[in-house]
């Protein structure tokens, strides 16, 4: 926004005198204007029944210039009007929809414009007027939707409440700026997300549609929904494995090559599936089970909304993560990644919540630590988990190191309740684990205060960080390498050792630890992105986010307020 507010400020100085100037497009104002006031205050202007979405931003901006036309000079078609109508049409590799922004009029006008000019006529001053209005009101939508996102993530089903500043944009004075310095694609590269991994994604949207255009095409698999109910193993044969080789022919994880029996998962074959499960998120161990059935069926297609989704989440963040300490967790990754001054610093596997205790997507301040932490269990397990189990075992709490307690904090024996006539809806004691190596936040729990009551902790359950679905908590975050965090975390003071935070991590009482300042924790979900090398990663919709948001994409008609 800095390069917005030199230009804004500069702007002035050039800005063009419209009422000075010798009208040579004679006429066209007043239809310009005519298009733009000609309905009341409570309807949208239209153009050919296209409905113009702008109606702050494009009064300003004609006005600003006397309603001079802007893409057109003596009833010719600027340069730069055909470069925004190209720019129009780049837009799908934004994950956007060119005809939101009037591609199909503008190419209309565009070719009656054009066959009156090989004829060696002038368009009609109305259809000059039309296209020059639509050109505007487009520029205005498109940059509007790269800087902020097309649809509002929190009207949105999925909790969304990461935070961003949204300043003026003044979309008037970046299109008069890129109109005077024939720039419309800088300026819009000048709203794309500050993050450098938006661009490829960018690049690796365009070759999916490449890819589209070949599978349209060549046919080279049926791509009819492969199922089995077995794994396949490399060696074994199995009337899919010919499919599926066609499959990784297509993505070219594989070069065609003669086999003795088409139908024997051989060992070329798994270098292939390999290559498949790691863009997937899958362990690289080229058996064939359902994820990578899955994995398999998916077309170009399917690739090309997940990556539109999160192109348009990524429009969601606000740029200044990219300058910040922060711990940045991708739920759909189960993954953290501890980041400082650009570089990650940790990479740690996490759990999150299953699919009904789905992790919140938020961000927020982390301020402090807990060593040897206790649990008090939320109520809602209580009810459904902790009683139930009571009930089948009596020794439950003891084995489980938990103790019973009033509302009021006082020590209950568990032995003096008839917990046959305990009903869960209605337990009035609270309980809580006690410290130790079982405790369920496992020995040290990282706390950034929220609304959701979701935080970063240890688990005394390792095992479970091995497996490839770990959507497997109440919706907080388990994580597997706490002590490398914590030692991270604590490193401004030095007499925090190795033992120190160990022994710290194995005490009976809780230890409550601020940090010297605070850090940014941002929670987000992306089941798409591209590294530096052009690579592609997917990772399953574990929580169906993203069939909402394309719909919203696809949803005709952004009205912003504002705009």
């Amino acid at each position: 926004m800095k390069k917005l507010l030199i230009f804004i400020l500069g702007l002035f100085s050039f800005f063009p005198s419209y009422s000075q100037e010798v009208i040579e497009d004679n006429g066209i104002p007043s239809i310009i204007r005519s298009f733009l006031e000609s309905t009341s205050p409570e309807d949208r202007p239209e153009i050919d029944g296209e409905e113009l979405f702008s109606s702050v931003v494009i009064h300003r901006f004609y006005g600003e210039r006397n309603f001079m036309p802007a893409w057109t000079k003596n009833a010719k078609l600027l340069e730069i009007a055909y470069e925004m109508r190209y720019e129009i049409g780049q837009s799908k590799y934004d994950g956007l929809i060119p005809d939101d922004y009037h591609l199909g009029h503008i190419n209309l006008y565009f070719d009656k414009i054009e066959s009156f000019s090989k004829e060696g006529q002038k368009a009609s001053l109305a259809d000059l007027a039309a296209l020059d209005v639509l050109l505007t009101d487009a520029y205005v939508m498109l940059s509007s939707h790269l800087n902020m996102g097309k649809v509002d993530p929190e009207s949105l089903k999925a909790t969304w409440n990461i935070q961003r500043n949204s300043p003026e944009l003044r979309i008037d004075l970046r299109l008069e700026y890129a109109l005077v310095n024939e720039s419309i694609r800088k300026s819009f590269e000048e709203l794309y997300p500050s993050f450098s991994i938006y661009k490829n994604m960018r690049y690796g949207l365009r070759q999916l549609f490449d890819d589209q255009s070949r599978f349209e095409s060549e046919q080279v698999a049926t791509w009819k929904s492969i199922k089995t109910n077995k794994t396949v193993k490399p060696g074994e044969s199995d009337n899919i494995i010919p499919e599926i080789r066609n499959r990784l022919y297509f993505w070219e994880f594989l070069q065609p090559y003669e086999t003795d029996d088409e139908k024997i998962y051989d060992s070329i074959m798994e270098s292939g599936i390999k290559k498949l499960q790691k863009r997937h998120g899958m362990e690289s161990d080229g058996i064939i089970g359902q994820g990578t059935i899955r994995a398999a069926n998916m077309t170009p297609e399917d690739l090309i909304i997940t990556a539109s989704v999160n192109m348009e989440r990524l429009r969601w963040l606000p740029d200044s993560i990219k300058d910040q300490e922060v711990i940045l967790v991708n739920i759909a990754n189960y993954q953290l990644d501890y980041i400082q001054k650009k570089d990650t610093i940790l990479t740690s596997r996490v759990i999150v919540g299953k699919s009904y205790h789905s992790t919140p997507q938020f961000n927020t301040l982390m301020s402090y630590l807990v060593f040897s932490p206790t649990w008090t269990v939320p109520s809602s397990i209580t009810r459904n988990e902790i009683v139930p189990a009571i009930k089948k075992d009596n020794q439950y709490l003891a084995k489980k190191n938990m103790t019973l307690l009033t509302s009021s904090g006082t020590v209950v024996d568990p032995n003096t309740i008839d917990w046959n006539k305990t009903n869960p809806r209605n337990f009035p004691y609270i309980v809580r684990q006690e410290p130790g190596t079982h405790n369920s936040l496992g020995l040290v729990k990282f706390m950034f205060p929220n609304k959701y009551s979701v935080y970063i902790h240890d688990t005394p359950a390792r095992s479970l960080f091995q497996r490839e679905d770990r959507a497997l908590s109440h919706g907080c975050i388990r994580l597997q390498k706490s002590f490398e965090l914590a030692k991270l975390l604590l490193s401004f003071d030095p007499n925090w050792t190795d033992e120190k935070i160990q022994n710290a991590m194995r005490q009976s009482k809780e230890q409550t630890v601020m940090l010297d300042r605070k850090i940014l924790v941002v929670i987000l979900y992306l089941t798409y992105w591209t590294d530096g090398v052009g690579n592609q990663y997917f990772r399953q919709d574990i929580y169906d986010r993203n069939s909402e948001i394309i719909t919203a994409i696809r949803k005709r008609g952004p009205k912003l307020s504002g705009v």
